[in-house]
């Protein structure tokens, strides 16, 4: 079980083709186990793994609350399919001559049998991905947007909220909360595809309006 070394093309691979049809490494919320694959990559992904690079970059957005997701982080190889050896961790001394490398080896010379064989396994890994359905993930977003004071133009303000368009991004019901002392806040939801909207962007947008928008927060995210 593992990806394989995911500072190598062959590891990022394996990894893209693994979030093909998952949003996740485990489960329908980022987790411990997001962190860990995360911290392993040692460069973003290239633009043609896009599964992985919309992985990389939702996940790189939760950067600063990393600690507080859920779950417990555990070794490298206790992630990812079942059927690709990890070998992050092996020992650089290994005598075993009859292992073979399902992405071959640079620094030794591969024997007939061996480069065959590493070929047969590829165009059967080829095979099963090119059978998986592309599936596009998305999140809702119930975001919070809060005024400076009360006399703020909340029309105004859920105007230019509205104004945001982007590639992915699909604008839903809103409504107005109370917070005290006569202001409201703007609650308004979003539909957005996750590997071209990310919610730093969201707020990197909608606090732009500094004339209106005080702050903006997430107020729930959830996988579609």
């Amino acid at each position: 079980m593992g990806f394989g070394d995911l500072k190598s093309a062959a590891g990022l691979r394996v990894l893209n083709d693994f979030l093909a049809d998952k949003s996740y490494i485990e489960g329908y919320v980022p987790s411990q186990a997001d962190i860990a694959v995360f911290e392993a990559i040692a460069t973003p992904p290239p633009a043609d793994l896009y599964h992985a690079l919309r992985w990389y970059n939702h996940i790189k957005s939760y950067e600063k609350q990393k600690a507080s997701l859920p779950g417990v982080k555990k070794a490298l190889a206790k992630y990812g399919p079942a059927d690709v050896e990890d070998t992050t961790d092996a020992a650089t001394d290994s005598k075993n001559d009859d292992d073979i490398d399902l992405f071959g080896s640079d620094d030794e010379e591969e024997s007939e049998e061996a480069k065959k064989l590493r070929e047969e396994r590829l165009a059967q890994y080829e095979s099963k991905k090119s059978k998986k359905p592309a599936v596009v993930a998305k999140s809702s977003i119930l975001l919070d947007v809060k005024p400076w004071d009360d006399e703020t133009d909340m029309a105004k303000l859920e105007e230019c909220v509205r104004s945001i368009q982007a590639d992915g991004l699909v604008w839903g019901s809103s409504k107005l909360v109370p917070v005290g002392y006569g202001i409201k806040k703007l609650q308004i939801q979003c539909v957005v595809e996750d590997d071209k909207v990310g919610t730093d962007m969201l707020e990197e947008r909608i606090t732009a309006f500094e004339d209106y928008v005080q702050s903006m927060d997430v107020a729930a995210f959830n996988k579609i």
